[in-house]
């Protein structure tokens, strides 16, 4: 049997932990950030959990 393939998108987009959660990037940093406030954009800047409804498929997208 060939080997499985990751969903590009996905891999560029998505990391595994070690406990297998899906870490992502937070939106809203790429532009029109002089509106945005200082405090906003550094919470903007960490990573965050991705949703249980939302991993479930991407556990399937990365392999």
């Amino acid at each position: 049997m060939p080997k499985m393939k990751s969903h590009r998108g996905a891999a560029k987009r998505f990391k595994k932990t070690g406990t297998g959660k899906v870490v992502r990037m937070k939106s809203g940093k790429s532009h029109i950030l002089t509106k945005k406030s200082r405090k906003r954009k550094r919470r903007l800047r960490k990573d965050a959990i991705a949703s249980s409804a939302d991993s479930k498929r991407l556990q399937l997208m990365l392999p």
